[in-house]
């Protein structure tokens, strides 16, 4: 999409819409930054991400829209939104970091192909690590503590 004379005052608006308190209206903003890109768009898809408090459509929205942008600056943000709520955040989050890509993403995806309680989002891992040519031949663990999660890089298991 190009820039265009009032592409700054949309993509203010939408960030404004993302805190209404409606929820499709910050759902629908959320696709939109997704859509349009730029340094501020990729800004608010992050916090967004990160958000705890944030309704889990809109958070595994902003991990798809982050992937769809292929943001290797959201990689350590979408890792800290592996064990969000709802079962389909961690799947979302799993789908963006395959698209980006990246060393840190590969250890993220090879951690929870291997460690995390969402089989769904374990699947997801292993079909992201296929895509990006990874080794996926790590035992999975099915029987760990559910409450094991990744906050940072820097709690990625050494896998190897």
């Amino acid at each position: 999409l190009m820039a265009t004379s009032d592409a700054p005052r949309e993509i203010r608006q939408l960030i404004a819409e993302l805190h209404d308190y409606n929820k499709e209206r910050r759902r629908k903003a959320v696709y939109k930054l997704g859509m349009i890109g730029g340094h501020e768009a990729v800004q608010a898809l992050i916090h967004a991400v990160q958000n705890d408090t944030e309704d889990v459509i809109v958070r595994g929205r902003a991990a798809q829209m982050l992937g769809h942008l292929r943001e290797e600056s959201a990689v350590d943000a979408l890792i800290s939104a592996l064990n969000a709520p709802g079962h389909q955040t961690a799947v979302h989050v799993t789908e963006a970091l395959g698209l980006i890509g990246g060393d840190t993403a590969v250890k993220a995806l090879q951690a929870v192909h291997t460690y995390h309680h969402n089989e769904r989002a374990r699947k997801s891992a292993e079909s992201a690590l296929l895509r990006l040519g990874q080794p996926t031949t790590l035992t999975p663990v099915m029987a760990f503590e559910p409450e094991v999660g990744f906050k940072s890089k820097d709690d990625i298991p050494e896998l190897f």
